[in-house]
């Protein structure tokens, strides 16, 4: 059976996951961070791909990224592959394909889901319990949003801008939205949305989606249209 073609909307935000083959270890120490960080920041600026949200599990990563264009999510992601996966191999001695096929993505709508997506991705090493705080995981965008460190690779989206006027007021704002957490409504509906392809956000947003790309977003209508009886 052919493969749908991914649905990508330039300069409109995607969340992007990608899963090691059968969910072995992808990253081992930390030069493997370190290096897969370097050339996701070489690659996301080559092919014009804001990223605003990242974290790097051990065994799968998220972003949450706007392109420029139709094809640079998956240029960019291609050419990740290509610089990381010899790399790995060599280093550790080993052969083969190292993610789980081809990545996934969600289209997020930015007003009702951007902020909420961001949080579940730097919340995720928490919920993993690899750290009691995202602050104490490195390899995330955490400590950019929350003031700890600038982080080269962050571009920041205009919501998280909206959050205050100084720098110190976004922080905060982001901070306590963090410590606030997702409920679980939000987690199924994120979870769902980015492991089967399927656009994050409100129906009217599915529905211009649809508008925009010609393609079936909203579920299809069960059974024949109604008849309108006519007059005897």
């Amino acid at each position: 059976m052919a493969r749908h073609p991914r649905l990508v909307l330039p300069h409109q935000p995607h969340h992007i996951i990608q899963r090691g083959n059968d969910r072995r270890v992808i990253f081992r120490d930390e030069e493997d961070y370190q290096r897969f960080l370097a050339w996701l920041k070489e690659s996301s600026r080559f092919y014009s791909v804001a990223i605003h949200a990242y974290v790097l599990m051990p065994n799968h990563l998220h972003l949450l990224a706007t392109p420029s264009d139709d094809e640079g999510l998956a240029q960019m992601m291609q050419k990740l592959g290509r610089f990381y996966v010899p790399w790995f191999n060599s280093k550790y001695e080993r052969t083969g394909g190292l993610f789980q096929g081809r990545f996934r993505t969600s289209l997020v709508d930015s007003e009702r889901y951007f902020l909420t997506c961001s949080r579940y991705i730097e919340l995720n090493p928490v919920r993993a319990q690899l750290v009691a705080s995202p602050l104490d995981y490195p390899w995330s965008s955490y400590a950019h949003h929350a003031g700890g460190r600038v982080d080269p690779l962050v571009t920041d989206h205009l919501l998280y801008w909206s959050l205050g006027n100084t720098p110190f007021q976004r922080e905060a704002a982001y901070m306590d939205l963090v410590q606030q957490g997702l409920s679980s409504e939000e987690l199924d509906a994120i979870n769902k949305a980015v492991l089967k392809g399927q656009p994050l956000g409100s129906h009217s947003f599915k529905a211009e989606l649809e508008r925009k790309t010609q393609r079936q977003v909203l579920p299809a209508k069960r059974g024949r249209p109604f008849k309108v009886p006519q007059a005897a």
